[in-house]
């Protein structure tokens, strides 16, 4: 009973992780790159730290294992890169989608979860904060690689921008109000009560599976 009840969870797991990602995708944050560039860099980088926190700690916690955040951020990795086949697959370039960075952030909550001995107010503090802090810093490496952003925001706009929300002429390179050091922080303290959420749902579901 014991093997079963684990098998569900990171079943759970899976079903989950690939739900947020599709939020992700419905946000219109997951293409975001290609579309705004830097100039919702920092909504994005509040939603992707948020996002990953609640589920990371809810299930980190639910199974009680350190790795189960980065379980979780490598399932929502791979099903992106199946999306951004399906978008490469249907014409677009290949910079079209750059895949957000979740992993190395969840590995830092579970480094925490580890490190504290299984602390749940540490992880939350803790990791919460480093959550909110290391993912917009990864995330930008992660732009800088895109092929010239502007060019292909324009050359292929996403199907579902309203034309009202055609990007206009954004300022990409330029570092006028330090997009990273504003995501970084904004991220890092509302990450920190969403990772209290994460932590709440066990309470719920226990009381659910009760």
């Amino acid at each position: 009973m014991v093997w079963f009840r684990r098998t569900t969870h990171y079943l759970f797991i899976v079903v989950v992780a690939v739900n947020s990602t599709l939020l992700t995708i419905n946000a219109g944050d997951y293409i975001f790159y290609t579309d705004w560039a830097w100039t919702s860099f920092v909504v994005f980088s509040i939603s992707q730290s948020t996002m990953l926190a609640v589920g990371a700690v809810y299930y980190l916690l639910f199974t009680g294992v350190p790795g189960t955040a980065t379980y979780y951020a490598t399932i929502m990795t791979i099903y992106t890169w199946v999306a951004k086949g399906a978008w490469f697959a249907l014409g677009y370039p290949y910079d079209f989608v750059a895949v957000p960075v979740w992993i190395p952030s969840a590995m830092l909550l579970d480094l925490t979860y580890w490190a504290t001995r299984r602390n749940k107010h540490m992880l939350i503090l803790v990791g919460g904060t480093l959550c909110g802090l290391s993912l917009p810093l990864f995330n930008m490496i992660n732009l800088l690689l895109v092929r010239d952003p502007l060019e292909i925001a324009f050359k292929y706009p996403r199907p579902t921008l309203p034309p009202y929300m055609t990007p206009i002429e954004p300022q990409v390179g330029k570092f006028y109000n330090s997009p990273v050091a504003l995501g970084s922080g904004a991220s890092a303290v509302l990450t920190v009560p969403i990772a209290a959420l994460g932590a709440k749902l066990n309470t719920w579901t226990y009381r659910w599976m009760a």
